[in-house]
């Protein structure tokens, strides 16, 4: 299974748009979204292309392909212009014969991981930078970076986790970073 990972939209038309060109690009199976899909937050500057009714026509157009979790800028009330579901606070997937935690990073983190075994993946956005490092406990903290509002001096971004590999790129599709799993 090839999935694409993507998180922190924050309601960027824009940014959206070519994240849903990136995903037609990739040919990957699923597109897992980890939260923070609409809003911008009181914490950030709204992003370029702010136009939330655009983002949730354009992720309706593709709801068979999505996975999602909720994050900590979506609201209840989200749910009423989404039509498929955005209320998980996590899921669970298997890449190989590893179990991947996916949240979006608000409540579970590196600093208070649920329970993991060694070799499992802690998936999370929240922090909008990019990152890969093995944690106490022996699992693997993943984070794709945002695709609107990347921080820490990072790229607009996504993952790519297939059971061999992880491979962060670029919205242009560059790969900048890799993990072999």
């Amino acid at each position: 299974m090839k999935l694409m990972v993507a998180s922190d939209l924050h309601g960027s038309a824009n940014y959206v748009e070519q994240l849903l060109q990136a995903f037609q690009r990739e040919e990957a199976d699923r597109l897992l979204l980890l939260g923070d899909l609409l809003y911008h937050g009181p914490r950030n500057a709204l992003p370029q292309g702010y136009e939330t009714k655009d983002v949730a026509s354009q992720l309706n157009g593709i709801k068979e392909q999505l996975l999602c979790v909720r994050g900590n800028c979506d609201a209840e009330v989200d749910q009423m212009v989404l039509d498929f579901p955005i209320d998980a606070e996590y899921c669970i997937l298997w890449l190989g014969k590893r179990m991947v935690f996916a949240t979006h990073g608000h409540r579970y983190s590196p600093e208070n991981p649920p329970q993991l075994r060694p070799g499992d993946i802690l998936l999370t956005g929240h922090t909008h930078i990019p990152a890969c490092r093995k944690e106490a406990g022996g699992f693997l903290y993943v984070n794709p970076g945002s695709v609107s509002i990347p921080k820490g001096g990072s790229e607009h971004s996504y993952i790519i986790m297939e059971e061999n590999c992880i491979r962060w790129k670029t919205l242009k599709g560059d790969t900048y970073r890799e993990y072999p799993l």
